[in-house]
């Protein structure tokens, strides 16, 4: 990831309102019915990471059989960490402002 291979690099501003919509859920994987994970359904990440998802929704072989999305969710991760950051930052001010306000 080093820094000489990229260009156009631009900080993430828009972290909160990109992270909510996010639907996380709690399911089992058919193969493992006795194992629940916490995660996402690859295709209503795609619009909003769309380089963490392989695969196409409800993609097909020629014999019918399900071609099946992926997800790397190592990709959510700058996302995330952006949204944490401005989550911060809002309430690092209004913690300023609080303690205005009880000084006053």
């Amino acid at each position: 990831s080093d820094y000489r291979l990229k260009e156009n690099v631009v900080a993430l501003s828009d972290g909160i309102t990109r992270l909510k919509t996010f639907k996380p859920y709690r399911f089992n994987f058919k193969v493992d019915a006795d194992k629940t994970v916490d995660g996402f359904l690859a295709h209503e990440v795609s619009s909003i990471v769309p380089e963490a998802i392989t695969g196409e929704k409800d993609a097909v072989d020629s014999n019918d059989k399900p071609i099946y999305q992926g997800i790397d969710q190592a990709k959510l991760v700058p996302l995330l960490t952006a949204a944490l950051q401005e989550a911060i930052t809002k309430i690092e001010t209004l913690e300023t402002k609080v303690a205005a306000l009880e000084a006053a």
